[in-house]
């Protein structure tokens, strides 16, 4: 998955999603806390790829996995409008109020508050990206 779409979510909290990750992503997928102040969505077949990672790990590792994935996880339906209802807990978490970016990172999506979202990428060390590209030969 890949690229950039600037939406805006509406009262309810639906949010129109990218046809181009939705082919991805099929019709039906999780989406749940994400690291950054993001939202992290993952298509069935990756999310169950993901649970079976972490409940390989000791307990003394995953727990604190298992509690922040799982227990916000929503399960999100596209509807007849291509959007999901992203649920209160997760917009909060998120940060997410009106302007939206959902943004392909390869194997997973994720969903921005687009204000924190621009934040993030003003933040970047574009010498620490220098180095990470050096390190896989670019």
């Amino acid at each position: 998955m890949r690229g950039e779409f600037n939406h805006t979510i509406d009262a309810k909290g639906r949010l129109f999603f990218p046809a181009k990750l939705r082919d991805k992503l099929g019709d039906s997928f999780i989406v749940t806390k994400g690291i950054d102040g993001c939202l992290f969505v993952y298509s069935s077949a990756a999310w169950d790829e993901l649970e079976g990672r972490i409940a390989a790990m000791p307990m003394s590792k995953s727990r604190e996995l298992q509690r922040f994935f799982f227990s916000s996880a929503a399960d999100c339906e596209v509807d007849a409008q291509g959007r999901i209802l992203i649920p209160q807990t997760l917009r909060e978490h998120a940060g997410i109020t009106r302007e939206v970016t959902v943004i392909g990172v390869s194997g997973r999506a994720e969903i921005w508050d687009t204000a924190r979202w621009n934040a993030y990428n003003n933040r970047i060390d574009e010498s620490e990206l220098i180095v990470a590209m050096e390190e896989l030969g670019f």
